[in-house]
Formats: C-alpha cells, sequence, structure tokens
C-alpha cells in the first residue's frame, strides 16, 4: 500500500507525479528544486541559496508525511556543476545531524529549469 505526501508549503508537482509517497514505513521525497512555493518564484540565487530553498522544499515534504530531516536515511544531490560542491556541502551541512543520511552527489548536464542543484530524499515515517 502506498499514500500520497501533498503539501502546499513545497512547490506543486509539474507532472505526472508526487512530492512524495509513503510506502512500508519510509517516504520517497521526489527531487526538489529551488522554486519558492509561496511565490511559484525560481531561486536563481548562488548555488548557497538554491541548495537552502531545494533543502527548505525536502523539509515541506518531510513534515507532511510525518518525518523530519533527522529520519533521512538516503539523499540524492544533483549537481550541474561538481566545482559547487564544497558550497553546496556547507549549507547541507545545516540541515543534517550525526548520524548524517547515506548519500550520493552527482554531476549531471542539465537539470529542471537550469537550475544549479535538486535533491531527492528517503526517510523513515513515524
Amino acid at each position: 500500500m502506498k499514500k500520497q505526501v501533498q503539501t502546499d508549503k513545497a512547490p506543486k508537482a509539474i507532472g505526472p507525479y508526487s512530492q512524495g509517497i509513503i510506502a512500508n514505513g519510509f517516504v520517497f521525497c521526489s527531487g526538489q528544486i529551488p522554486i519558492d512555493p509561496a511565490t511559484g518564484n525560481l531561486n536563481t540565487g548562488t548555488i548557497e541559496d538554491q541548495t537552502r530553498q531545494v533543502l527548505k522544499n525536502v523539509g515541506a515534504v518531510l513534515e507532511a508525511a510525518g518525518s523530519s530531516y533527522d529520519d533521512v536515511v538516503k539523499t540524492t544531490v544533483f549537481l550541474n556543476d561538481m566545482n559547487d560542491f564544497a558550497k553546496m556541502n556547507a549549507v547541507y551541512a545545516e540541515f543534517f545531524k550525526v548520524p548524517n543520511p547515506a548519500r550520493a552527489a552527482v554531476q549531471v548536464a542539465r537539470l529542471p529549469r537550469d537550475v544549479k542543484v535538486e535533491i531527492e530524499a528517503i526517510a523513515l515515517v513515524k
């Protein structure tokens, strides 16, 4: 059995996908990009600005699912430029505590709306 996660505190899905899906005690959060859910505007700032907005969006989906950053077990970070890794990582460290989630970080050719970063997460649901 699976349950859809939906919240106005994160950007609405702009395609045939859910913000998140709860299944078997986990929430699978779709990749988030730096859209401000209150305005619908794309954050086109620095990698730090974009990462902070992305992780706030991830947090909103986690909260709607009954989870939190502390419950995240795995993330995937997609960067359009691996040279931004250290700056992204510094902001990422503000959101997660030890034990940190498992993580993969990869450079991709292009991200939706030409953003600098997209992050997806898997977390336990309490």
